[in-house]
């Protein structure tokens, strides 16, 4: 038994005490201080058969009647064997009254005479009312646990397929960007040996935080963002002068602010794909900045779509960016992308509240 479940009984239980124990002993704080002892605790019994009657009857169609007949789809059965027990119930309730009459009668012979008290049949009635009442409450009370308790198995289960989903989506994105990286490098082999020694080194960087960083769902804000600034250094190695990088990333060194790993990079990705011209030419902006919780990403590039016969890229990145916001920030992120200034220019901003993490995956952090 896990010991959220532990909790929620001992919880329940408590509540179960304290209810009963209002009702039981709620009679004592009624009586009048000049009766004596003997007849207050007369007085005091006398009370304490409807409780335990409506007790009886609770615990009877809680632990046994709706269990057994009323969720078994024997509705007749539980039906007919309360009616039975609320006879029962009744007769037991309207003996106690009278037996503990008679005795408080012997008890107080200096009382003035009562009045007349109501007919026998009208306090059956009034019994068997309240007694058809703790049945309903009893009920209400089993039917409300079942649905929390299914509900917590639908959660359980939701969040094991947003976990599967989620570590699908990572073992997805290793490779993807590992393959685009190494067709940059395989680029450079060609035309610049040096330079390819340096974009190896910086590889060994990003591989370093792919391979352990991005098995958690969250890291440090700062983490990511040198991951980023070594991509983008990694980036300027392939490209020619005539493309201008420029970047804007107002984040603390120490900002520890948590953010899923790799978020970003295929936009980043996006931007060096369709941001150069075939001529070599181009413009790339990177903006980041994060307040209170509350994280922006704006990546802006020139727009060059690609031919119709290149096949590199299979839009595979952005699909992850997309399934990744809504499984791990749903309902606290807005993504906005698009083309402007006739066509030339693609932007694409991310606004992340990581004040609000998916639940599911929030005690991961």
């Amino acid at each position: 038994m896990s010991r959220l479940s532990y909790t929620t009984i001992r919880r329940d239980w408590l509540i179960h005490i304290l209810c009963w124990g209002i009702v039981v002993f709620l009679p004592l704080l009624l009586f009048t201080p000049s009766d004596s002892v003997e007849v207050t605790l007369l007085r005091w019994l006398r009370s304490l058969g409807s409780p335990l009657c409506y007790m009886a009857l609770f615990y009877l169609n809680y632990f046994w009647l709706i269990p057994r007949f009323y969720l078994g789809n024997r509705k007749k059965v539980f039906f007919a064997i309360n009616v039975v027990a609320i006879i029962v119930m009744v007769l037991v309730m309207t003996q106690w009254w009278h037996v503990f009459n008679q005795l408080l009668a012997s008890s107080e012979p200096s009382r003035p005479p009562r009045a007349p008290q109501p007919m026998h049949y009208m306090r059956y009635f009034y019994n068997a009312v309240s007694l058809v009442l703790v049945v309903g409450l009893s009920l209400a009370v089993r039917m409300t646990q079942r649905w929390q308790h299914i509900e917590q198995a639908r959660k359980e289960a939701e969040r094991s397929r947003t976990e599967a989903e989620l570590s699908n989506l990572r073992n997805q994105l290793n490779p993807h960007f590992l393959l685009n990286t190494l067709n940059n490098i395989y680029a450079l082999i060609a035309f610049d040996t040096e330079k390819a020694q340096m974009a190896v080194d910086e590889l060994s960087k990003l591989l370093r935080h792919v391979l352990y960083d991005n098995q958690e769902n969250f890291v440090p804000l700062y983490k990511e963002v040198a991951f980023m600034q070594n991509y983008v250094e990694l980036m300027k190695i392939r490209v020619t002068k005539g493309v201008k990088i420029t970047t804007d990333i107002d984040i603390a060194p120490d900002n520890a602010t948590p953010i899923a790993p790799l978020i970003f990079i295929s936009l980043i990705e996006n931007a060096f794909k369709h941001g150069i011209a075939p001529d070599g030419t181009g413009t790339i902006h990177i903006a980041m900045h994060e307040n209170d919780g509350h994280i922006t990403c704006e990546i802006v590039n020139s727009n060059h779509p690609k031919r119709a016969n290149d096949k590199s890229g299979s839009g595979i990145g952005l699909e992850q960016v997309a399934k990744r916001l809504q499984l791990l920030y749903d309902g606290h992120y807005d993504w906005q992308r698009g083309t402007r200034n006739n066509n030339s220019e693609y932007f694409s901003r991310i606004e992340l509240d990581v004040n609000h993490i998916n639940p599911l995956t929030d005690e991961q952090r």
